[in-house]
């Protein structure tokens, strides 16, 4: 054991500070931090902890506050006291992995730019109008909106969402066919219940999706997608659902080709299999018109499965399914008997935002900036990387950095380093897409899915630059082999 204490970096790291800085209780973030810096080994077991009085100054802590911490890690039994010995590290009948440290700089304990894709930034939900809409809705609610609830949803948001849809979608549906959930998510849920499976799906998708789906028993096999969307080709009568993302391929970015789109239909219909339309982003088209939903095709064969999380916050936790008839009751059933999942006031408030002409302010309003932010995207690029490209349609909330072959881990790793979050597009890969199996095998694209609109517009800046830092650099060109000697 050793005779002089260790200092307060040593002990606790160099987050500490930041952690403590923070709001909560003092006391119980450095009993935290206390018990990582054992649990991980950085803190060996009888290492001498300085005197409660200098880590208090150190830290900038009242004495009590540090005093109080020791006395109760000495009761669970992380640290031992002794008179004249002063306060160590117990002895611990498991030893504790010691922890290596690299002799490389250390990757920041935390994202310091966030460019993973999926999230609006939080910043500008637009609380005024939504304060708004939410006192109109409580002031016109019908007594029995503070009931149980119908499992169908509140009629008010229904009508408002069938007239929507059917305007800026081209969805075919009368409120009857409507029925609200929680998210994406949740409607999947409700749909593998009902449909069994299997599934085909793209074989770029949402990992949770697939996942989801398996664990209600649906397995999916992956279908290919190229510039012209999925492979519907490959369908077969086996296939009870197909899940496809047609506005906008989630994440390669095309849109499904108008072939595709009436080849699936003619699939549902000829063998009874149901197209699910996954409408995450459908809004958000940059350079055109948003295209219309495949169900205007027939309403009959397609589920359109829509929510709020992109265009307005996934706080809110509302989603919708427009269903064939005879899907509505077996959802209904699978549901519940009441409302257990979306609150009856913010479905409400929701069905005021979008009948007063606050939604389509706001989905205009974040269909600006979005643009705006992939075009920076893009610029930054030709000026920065021009040897990488950016795919897919100007839409979304995210573009796929196309990146030279076998270069998406490193550029992956090499953005953690710099303080980047951002995803490889082969985490988005079905794991029986590359299986050697598949007949139309095709090689894994190498990539990165950014997205642009989380940062607060302060940060994207920076977080561009951190992109640009991150990405392979131009691959030198092989030089030609000399030419062989003159014949003498």
């Amino acid at each position: 054991m050793t005779d002089s204490w260790v200092n307060s970096a040593e002990i606790l790291g160099s987050d500490l500070p930041l952690e403590l800085s923070g709001t909560g209780n003092r006391r119980a973030l450095l009993m935290a931090a206390l018990r990582e810096a054992v649990r991980s080994g950085r803190l060996a077991p009888g290492t001498r902890l300085p005197p409660y009085r200098s880590l208090a100054a150190d830290l900038g802590l009242a004495r009590n506050t540090v005093a109080d911490a020791y006395a109760e890690l000495v009761a669970e039994g992380w640290l031992a006291a002794r008179q004249g010995s002063g306060t160590r590290v117990a002895e611990r009948a498991v030893p504790v992995t010691p922890v290596h440290r690299p002799r490389t700089p250390e990757r920041p304990a935390r994202p310091v730019h966030d460019l993973v894709q999926g999230q609006p930034d939080p910043s500008v939900f637009p609380r005024t109008a939504w304060l708004a809409s939410a006192r109109r809705a409580l002031a016109a609610a019908p007594d029995d909106a503070f009931g149980p609830g119908d499992p169908h949803g509140r009629p008010e948001l229904r009508r408002a969402l069938a007239g929507y849809l059917a305007r800026v979608r081209g969805v075919r549906a009368a409120p009857e066919r409507i029925v609200l959930c929680s998210g994406a998510a949740h409607g999947l849920r409700l749909l593998a219940e009902v449909v069994g499976g299997p599934w085909a799906a793209e074989e770029y998708g949402l990992p949770f999706h697939r996942e989801l789906l398996a664990s209600h028993g649906v397995g999916t096999r992956p279908l290919g997608v190229d510039a012209d969307g999925a492979r519907v080709d490959g369908l077969t009568r086996r296939d009870r659902a197909v899940l496809l993302t047609p506005a906008h391929q989630f994440p390669t970015g095309g849109p499904l080709h108008p072939a595709r789109r009436a080849a699936v239909v003619d699939w549902a219909r000829s063998t009874g299999g149901l197209v699910v339309e996954d409408d995450y982003d459908g809004e958000f088209r940059y350079d055109r018109q948003p295209v219309g939903a495949v169900q205007g095709l027939d309403p009959e064969h397609v589920v359109l499965v829509g929510s709020v999380s992109k265009s307005l916050s996934p706080a809110l936790r509302i989603g919708w399914m427009v269903l064939p008839q005879r899907l509505v009751a077996p959802v209904v059933a699978a549901k519940g008997e009441r409302e257990q999942f979306s609150s009856a006031t913010e479905q409400l408030t929701l069905a005021d935002f979008v009948e007063s002409g606050a939604y389509d302010r706001q989905v205009r309003r974040m269909r600006q900036r979005h643009r705006r932010r992939r075009d920076q995207l893009v610029a930054a690029l030709e000026r920065r990387a021009p040897h990488v490209r950016v795919t897919g349609i100007a839409a979304g909330l995210h573009a796929v950095v196309e990146l030279p072959p076998g270069t998406e881990r490193s550029a992956v790793r090499a953005a953690a380093w710099q303080g980047l979050a951002v995803e490889g597009l082969g985490d988005y890969l079905h794991p029986g897409a590359e299986h050697p199996s598949r007949a139309t095998l095709v090689p894994h694209r190498d990539g990165l899915v950014v997205g642009y609109a989380t940062p607060a517009e302060s940060a994207y800046p920076e977080a561009l630059e951190a992109l640009c830092r991150s990405l392979p650099p131009v691959s030198p060109p092989v030089p030609a082999p000399p030419p062989p000697p003159a014949a003498p």
